[in-house]
C-alpha cells in the first residue's frame, strides 16, 4: 500500500510538471518537479523507516521509529525547500507550491485505497 501511494505521488508530480511545463513554459514545469520531489522524497524515508525491520518487534519500537521518522521528514521538507529557494534560479513559487500540493494530497487517496481494500476483503470474507 505504501509503495502504492509513494509511486502514485511521484507519478501525479511527473504528469504535473508536464502540464505545467506545456502551459506555462519550462520554469513552472521544473518548479511543479521539484516541488513534488520535495514532499514524494521526504515521505520515502518516512516509509523506509517504518518498513526496515528492527531488532526489538514491540510496539514500543514502531513508536520510536515512527518518531523518528517523522521528524526526518520535517527535516529533509525543511532542507529541500531551503535548497530549492537558495539554489534554483528561476523560480516559480506558485507551481512549486502546487506540486507539492499535489502529491501532499495523494496520500489521502491511500486512506481511500485502504478502505475500499478493507470493504472488498470483509464482503468476500462474509461471503457476499
Amino acid at each position: 500500500m505504501v509503495a502504492r501511494v509513494l509511486l502514485a505521488q511521484l507519478g501525479l508530480t511527473v504528469v504535473l510538471a508536464i502540464v505545467f511545463w506545456g502551459t506555462d513554459g519550462r520554469v513552472s514545469g521544473y518548479s511543479a518537479l521539484l516541488g513534488g520531489l520535495t514532499c514524494v522524497i521526504p515521505n520515502a524515508f518516512l516509509a523506509l523507516r517504518l518498513a526496515v525491520p528492527r531488532r526489538d518487534p514491540g510496539a514500543s519500537a514502531l513508536v520510536h521509529a515512527a518518531y523518528i521518522g517523522e521528524l526526518g521528514k520535517l527535516a529533509l521538507t525543511v532542507l529541500m525547500f531551503s535548497m530549492v529557494f537558495t539554489l534554483v534560479r528561476p523560480l516559480a513559487a506558485g507551481a512549486l507550491f502546487a506540486g507539492f500540493i499535489a502529491a501532499q494530497l495523494v496520500t489521502f487517496s491511500g486512506f481511500l485505497m485502504r478502505d475500499k481494500t478493507t470493504d472488498v476483503e470483509e464482503r468476500m470474507n462474509d461471503g457476499g
